[in-house]
């Protein structure tokens, strides 16, 4: 009868296989998994993904969902799809706890256990103790607010239209935040908007878009060639800036910025300005810093060796610069690769690997046919050329989790 050596001792299969429990499916939970089913047979481990809805998403895309550039059966894909049934087990349920002494995951309707768990269940929004921005703000964190965001801002356009005297500021929208996910909404919004003024007979002109940005700068870190590209193509379609000014209070229909407490009205308020890892990782005992888990350089949780945190949960050090990599999809996919190797090596032996960022460049859309970033080796890259880059990026990731077929069925393949 076959056997391995799992923790010290020989184990038959038939007497035992480790039981590899996988939270969320995100990017780094439906990628670890894809690589679990080719790292383990069968009869070698126990495989179970646990997600909230029976799909998976793009996140990077949710920001064209919330402005309604995109449909969101595009966004979303039937978890069954590309992973098999017949090898993982699939639990759509509630993560409500994690018992990691007594190695279980509490469930809504269930509680499972585990041997090796990976932990990915991605992010939540960051308010900083900003008055009202929790009941006041939207924010693009899943599919059903992202559709939220959607439905209220052409739901504004249609009561602008038919009030008598409508409120100016019912078509103001402000977007706090001008990160990564900030500035590709406001390239869609200012894609979006003509649109929703030509259907709703609304001129343009009463339509404001205003990013409000406590940084001197959008986008940190980038090259300062590519924003100012980005700031005058995003400027030239009407978006207004506001940097150096941070948000100080958000009520129902205003916020409050700048030292002066000046008020801006807005009939939609949308924060883009910060996340931190799901709240079950804290309530369950694991230490924080800055909303999310500092893992170790093997991706495991400091202190539980059987435990891996990926993604929007985790910091993983750079260690060239000593500052954490920014979590974002193209290194949740990498991660994935690390885990699922040191997964096998942890139950059949040899030696573990340390992430290491392989950076692949970066490109953000900034609306229809336009984008900037660089790729490979810090080329720079502009307009059509970048947004071709950019669905390139994003086919690439449909290749690795569900081959060609994927790709044909959710690819992204015009520049616009």
């Amino acid at each position: 009868m076959q056997s391995y050596e799992w923790r010290g001792r020989m184990i038959s299969m038939a007497e035992s296989k480790p039981k590899i429990v996988v939270l969320g499916a995100g990017y780094a939970g439906m990628m670890t998994t894809k690589r679990l089913m080719q790292q383990f047979t069968p009869e070698e481990a126990e495989l179970t993904l646990v997600n909230k809805h029976n799909y998976h998403y793009q996140t990077t895309w949710l920001h064209e969902l919330a402005a309604g550039t995109i449909d969101v059966n595009r966004t979303r894909i039937m978890i069954s799809d590309v992973i098999s049934p017949k090898r993982v087990n699939l639990i759509q349920d509630t993560v409500l706890k994690i018992n990691k002494e007594e190695k279980t995951v509490e469930l809504e309707h269930d509680k499972i256990e585990y041997d090796y768990l990976v932990i990915g269940l991605g992010f939540e929004k960051a308010t900083f103790g900003i008055k009202g921005m929790e009941e006041h703000a939207f924010s693009i964190q899943s599919v059903d607010k992202s559709r939220m965001i959607r439905d209220h801002i052409e739901y504004q356009f249609a009561q602008y239209r038919n009030l008598p005297n409508p409120d100016p500021s019912m078509l103001t929208i402000v977007v706090g935040g001008a990160g990564f996910t900030g500035i590709e909404f406001l390239g869609e919004l200012a894609e979006r908007i003509p649109v929703l003024c030509k259907k709703y007979d609304v001129p343009r002109s009463d339509v404001r878009i205003i990013d409000i940005e406590a940084m001197d700068t959008i986008l940190p870190g980038f090259d300062p060639e590519l924003l100012t590209y980005a700031t005058d193509s995003l400027e030239a379609r009407g978006v207004e800036f506001k940097l150096g000014t941070m948000i100080k209070e958000v009520k129902a229909n205003a916020v409050i910025v700048g030292e002066d407490n000046q008020e801006i009205k807005a009939g939609t308020i949308v924060w883009t300005g910060g996340v931190q890892a799901n709240r079950i990782i804290g309530e369950s005992g694991f230490e924080l810093t800055k909303g999310k888990v500092n893992v170790d350089p093997t991706l495991r949780a400091p202190g539980h060796d059987d435990v891996y945190i990926l993604g929007d949960c985790a910091w993983v050090m750079n260690k060239e610069t000593g500052r954490p990599y920014p979590p974002t999809a193209q290194i949740a996919i990498q991660e994935a690769d690390i885990c699922a190797h040191n997964i096998k090596t942890s139950v059949f032996g040899g030696t573990l690997k340390e992430f290491s960022f392989d950076n692949k460049g970066t490109v953000a859309s900034l609306g229809g046919s336009d984008a900037m970033g660089t790729v490979f080796d810090g080329n720079k890259l502009y307009g059509v050329a970048a947004k071709t880059m950019k669905n390139v990026i994003d086919n690439r990731y449909l290749f690795l989790l569900g081959g060609p077929r994927l790709v044909l069925r959710k690819g992204k393949f015009r520049p616009f």
